[in-house]
C-alpha cells in the first residue's frame, strides 16, 4: 500500500503544480507571489479546469488516505483492497488530462474507475 499512498502524494503535487502553473500564466507572476487579497477566479479555460480538476481531487483524496491507512492498519492491504488502490490511482492519473483537454465520457469513465477503486477498498475493510 506504500506505493499507491506515495504515488497519491505526488499527484497531489502535480495536481498543484498544474493549477499554479495555469493561473499564474493567467494573472502573472507577480499575482502569484503576492498576497493574493483579490478573490480572482481564473478565466482562461485551461486555468479553470486545472482549478476544478485540483478541487474534483481534493474531494476523493481524504477518502483514499483514509482507506489506503484503515487497510495498513488491519493488515489488509492486499489482493481486492491494493487493486482497488491502484484502479483509484490509475483513474485520478488518467483523469487529470482527460479533464484538461476538455474530454467529455472518457473523463468521466475515469472518475467512475477511481470511484469503484474506492468502493473496493471499503470491500476489503469489511471483508
Amino acid at each position: 500500500m506504500a506505493l499507491p499512498i506515495a504515488a497519491s502524494m505526488v499527484l497531489l503535487l502535480v495536481h498543484i503544480g498544474v493549477q499554479a502553473i495555469t493561473v499564474t500564466r493567467e494573472f502573472g507572476s507577480a499575482w502569484n507571489a503576492g498576497p493574493r487579497d483579490e478573490e480572482l477566479r481564473p478565466k482562461g479555460v485551461l486555468a479553470g479546469r486545472a482549478e476544478r480538476a485540483l478541487r474534483n481531487y481534493l474531494e476523493t483524496f481524504p477518502a483514499f488516505g483514509i482507506l489506503a491507512l484503515t487497510l495498513a492498519a488491519m493488515e489488509r492491504a492486499d489482493g481486492l483492497g491494493l487493486f482497488g488502490a491502484l484502479l483509484w490511482l490509475v483513474g485520478r492519473i488518467i483523469y487529470l488530462p482527460l479533464y484538461l483537454a476538455g474530454i467529455p465520457y472518457w473523463r468521466s469513465l475515469a472518475w467512475t474507475a477511481a470511484t469503484g477503486g474506492l468502493l473496493l477498498m471499503v470491500v476489503r475493510t469489511i471483508l
